[in-house]
């Protein structure tokens, strides 16, 4: 995906989901304030950081870490809307 396909993407991801308004059900504030990633995924983004620490990333690793980074970032959306939704008072969405 080029880089101006992935900033459309993430503008448009950010515009559904609407993170400002706090509109979520509870049931699914609370899951994705749940969300987290896999531990697998987790080493693996460690190991793409200590490497592009030392300037060592392949240009697929680089695309790799670009993506769990995107990623990382949907789901801060996601979970600032389900905290403004819980702090929401019922009826008033």
């Amino acid at each position: 995906m080029s880089k101006a396909m992935e900033s459309n993407f993430a503008h448009v991801w950010e515009r559904t989901l609407s993170p400002d308004q706090g509109d979520l059900a509870p049931e699914a504030a609370r899951y994705f304030l749940n969300l987290e990633f896999a531990e697998a995924d987790r080493a693996r983004m460690n190991h793409l950081a200590a490497k592009a620490s030392a300037s060592s990333l392949t240009d697929a690793e680089e695309a790799e870490l670009e993506h769990y980074m995107q990623l990382g970032w949907f789901i801060d959306l996601a979970k600032s809307k389900a905290r403004l939704s819980l702090a929401t008072p019922p009826g008033h969405v």
